[in-house]
C-alpha cells in the first residue's frame, strides 16, 4: 500500500471538502465516524498493512484510532462495502495533494483499492483547487504501484525518505504523480452510455424493481427495468422494446411520463439515464430473462442495494408517490 498513511500531525484542512459520501458499484466512500474505531484497530493493526504505510502505528491501539478520528485534519475517507456496510480501508489526502490509502487484509485481491482510488480522485479534484496528486510506494510494493497506474498515475522517479517521513525514513520509495489536466482529459475521453428506465407503478403505489443477473456488472443489485438505447432509437421506442424483451409487457399505448434522469460517472463510462413513470400497461409482468422481480413500496426502496446511478432517483419517486 502507499506509504502515506494516517498521520494526524501532517494534514491540514483541504479547501472546500464537503464530506459528502459517494458510491461506486461495490463501495461507499464516506466520512469516518467514531463507530469505525474497532474496525480501524482490527484492520490497521495487521502488520502486513501497517508496514506499507509511513505513519500507521504498530501495534495499533484503540487510543491510536481515537486520536486519528479526533484529529479532524486533512481529508480521511472510510472505504465501506455497500452491501455489507463494513469498513474495508481508508484513503486520505493532505493539503498538498499527497494521496495515501490502505485496504484491510481480509479485503485484498478484490480490486477495492483501484475502485476507491478512482472514485476518490473525482471527489478530491472536484472539491479542491489542487493542481496535481502525488503518491509514493515502497520499492517492493508492486501491487500498490499497479493500483496507482490503473488510476492514471505516472511514475516520476525515486526518492529516499527523510527523518520526518516515519517508517519511510532512509527507505527508497517510488514516486507517482497525476496532474489535474491529465485526469480531466481521461475523464472527458470516457464514452457516454445512454440507457432508458421505467418506474412501473401498480395500483397499490408500489414500484417494480429488477435484480441484475449473476455474472453481470453489479450482479445482485436492484434497478429500474430498462436498458440501452440503440443508435437512432428514441428513448420512448427503446423503452417500449426493452420492457417487452425484459419483462413481457406492452406499453405502446400507455401514458409514459418523463419524470427525471440520472447522470453518473462510472469508472469507464458516463451513464445518462432518463427515468419514465408508467402506471398502465398490457400483459403480465414476467421475468423474461430469468431475473428476479419484486414490487417495492417507495419508502422501502432505500433498503435495497442499488446501482449508484439509481440511488438519487429514489427520493424523487418517494416524493411523487
Amino acid at each position: 500500500m502507499p506509504i502515506t498513511g494516517p498521520n494526524p500531525g501532517c494534514y491540514a484542512q483541504a479547501g472546500s471538502w464537503k464530506d459528502l459520501p459517494s458510491d461506486t458499484p461495490r463501495l461507499r466512500l464516506r466520512k469516518l465516524e467514531s463507530r469505525d474505531a474497532p474496525a480501524l484497530v482490527t484492520l490497521a493493526g495487521e502488520w502486513e498493512v501497517a508496514r506499507q504505510t509511513a505513519f500507521v502505528p504498530h501495534p495499533y491501539t484503540h487510543e491510536h484510532a481515537q486520536d486519528f478520528l479526533a484529529a479532524g485534519k486533512g481529508v480521511a475517507i472510510g472505504i465501506e462495502r455497500r452491501a455489507e456496510r463494513d469498513l474495508a480501508g481508508v484513503i486520505s489526502m493532505s493539503l498538498d495533494g499527497d494521496i495515501g490509502y490502505w485496504i484491510g487484509k481480509p479485503f485484498w485481491g478484490r480490486g477495492f483499492a483501484t475502485e476507491a482510488l478512482r472514485q476518490s480522485l473525482r471527489s478530491f479534484f472536484g472539491n479542491t483547487e489542487i493542481a496535481e496528486m502525488t503518491a509514493s510506494v515502497f520499492a517492493d510494493n508492486g501491487l500498490s504501484a499497479r493500483v496507482l497506474e490503473k488510476a492514471g498515475f505516472t511514475c516520476v522517479g525515486e526518492a529516499v525518505g527523510g527523518a520526518d517521513k516515519g517508517r519511510c525514513a532512509g527507505q527508497k520509495t517510488i514516486v507517482y504523480r497525476l496532474a489535474r489536466d491529465e485526469w480531466q482529459a481521461a475523464e472527458d475521453a470516457r464514452p457516454t452510455l445512454f440507457v432508458v428506465a421505467a418506474a412501473l407503478v401498480d395500483v397499490d403505489g408500489r414500484v417494480l424493481m429488477a435484480q441484475r443477473a449473476a455474472g453481470s456488472s453489479m450482479a445482485g443489485q436492484w434497478e429500474f427495468p430498462g436498458g440501452k438505447a440503440r443508435a437512432h432509437e428514441t428513448p420512448e421506442a427503446a423503452l417500449v422494446r426493452e420492457l417487452r424483451e425484459e419483462i413481457g409487457i406492452d406499453i405502446t399505448d400507455s401514458c409514459l411520463a418523463p419524470f427525471t434522469f440520472a447522470s453518473h460517472a462510472y469508472a469507464d463510462f458516463h451513464l445518462l439515464m432518463p427515468l419514465y413513470v408508467c402506471r398502465v400497461w398490457k400483459g403480465t409482468v414476467t421475468p423474461m430473462e430469468g431475473q428476479q422481480l419484486k414490487w417495492v413500496r417507495p419508502n422501502k426502496m432505500r433498503d435495497l442495494l442499488m446501482p449508484p446511478a439509481d440511488l438519487p432517483l429514489v427520493a424523487m419517486l418517494r416524493d411523487l408517490l
